[in-house]
């Protein structure tokens, strides 16, 4: 078989993350960031693509690559329409709405312009944005027709994550059954059926466990107090439910693994949290559970909490029962989408297309 030389690209508010890949072997990695005096210099997210572009240049000068040897490259997906996952071809339709901002404006836009750009001709593609749609019909009505549940999650460790959990248990990823959770800044918990995420909470705006910066789920009688008390803007609102909510409203910290020191000198409180946050995952896993059926061929823990292990035996000891439980530490993004690409270089995937 032959090998093949991929190139991936994660832009990020301040810096630019670059690998390239031999197959599965990472041969170089690169990581330029940027003062925010230069990133105020432009006057939108988008206007940064010529500058990236150039220090992306100089970065694979610097490690001796040269774009002729690379076969395709892969940029981290934008905010694009909701779509199914998988890996897709950079075209015309999404550099409109990604340069446009149609759909918002975030550094992860820049993903797929510079794709393009870098490959020079060759295949770029972009792989499982957050705005990934899966859902069932059933998993996107909540109790009022005015407030849907949608799909915002980390899709692309997470669809990562269950090929690497299907290679293990040996079966096509497209075949199996898993319940996936990824464990970070945020927490999204999927039920994937065959390939695709039939139900995730959207971990980013107010839906499923806590974690240690996001309140989750909240009961909704009495936030609609809280929005008509007059004791906040609705910026502060926002804040106590994204970024000021979960473990550090609760301890003062997001790092849990400063929560397992109090915990581990005693500290009841502490204890409590932690124990609480652990006890929603295993919550949301069992719901997910439910959307499949029970039919799991296993559950997965990811992401940077699944680094914890007090914090992973927590919840293995409310979910052991329901099978097989596999721990994938971290998030690998650069492999992740180097992956996507290979995987439709060898022609395990067909790329799709985004359209109009």
């Amino acid at each position: 078989m032959d090998s093949h030389t991929i190139l991936a690209v994660n832009p990020g508010s301040t810096s630019t993350k670059i690998a390239v890949f031999r197959d599965n072997d990472e041969i170089m990695t690169d990581t330029q960031r940027y003062d925010t005096s230069v990133i105020q210099q432009f006057k939108g997210i988008m206007d940064q693509e010529d500058f990236r572009y150039e220090e992306i240049l100089k970065a694979l000068r610097a490690h001796d690559i040269s774009l002729d040897d690379l076969d395709c490259v892969v940029g981290r997906g934008g905010l694009l329409r909701p779509i199914p996952g998988g890996t897709y071809a950079v075209g015309e339709a999404m550099l409109d709405d990604l340069r446009s901002c149609r759909y918002g404006a975030h550094a992860s836009n820049l993903g797929a312009p510079l794709a393009l750009r870098l490959g020079g001709g060759k295949p770029a593609y972009i792989v499982d944005p957050v705005v990934v749609d899966e859902m069932v019909p059933e998993a996107r009505l909540s109790g009022h027709p005015d407030i849907p549940r949608i799909s915002i999650f980390h899709a692309l460790n997470q669809k990562a994550v269950g090929y690497r959990a299907a290679r293990e248990v040996g079966i096509p990823y497209e075949e199996a059954h898993f319940v996936i959770a990824h464990m970070g800044g945020g927490i999204s918990v999927g039920a994937h059926r065959k390939g695709r995420v039939v139900d995730v909470n959207n971990a980013l705006d107010g839906d499923g466990p806590f974690s240690p910066e996001r309140a989750g789920s909240l009961p909704s009688g009495e936030l609609a107090k809280l929005c008509f008390s007059g004791t906040c803007t609705y910026e502060e609102l926002r804040k106590k439910l994204v970024g000021q909510g979960g473990m550090v409203a609760h301890l003062g910290t997001n790092d849990l693994r400063e929560a397992g020191k109090r915990v581990a000198q005693g500290d009841a409180k502490a204890e409590l949290v932690v124990d609480a946050m652990a006890y929603q995952v295993a919550k949301e896993i069992g719901s997910r559970a439910v959307a499949l059926e029970g039919r799991m061929d296993a559950i997965v823990l990811t992401g940077g909490l699944a680094y914890g292990e007090d914090f992973v035996r927590r919840i293995r000891r409310r979910i052991d029962w329901m099978g097989k439980v596999l721990v994938y530490p971290g998030e690998d993004e650069m492999r992740a989408l180097a992956e996507g690409g290979l995987r439709v270089l060898r022609g395990e995937e067909e790329p799709r297309s985004y359209g109009g």
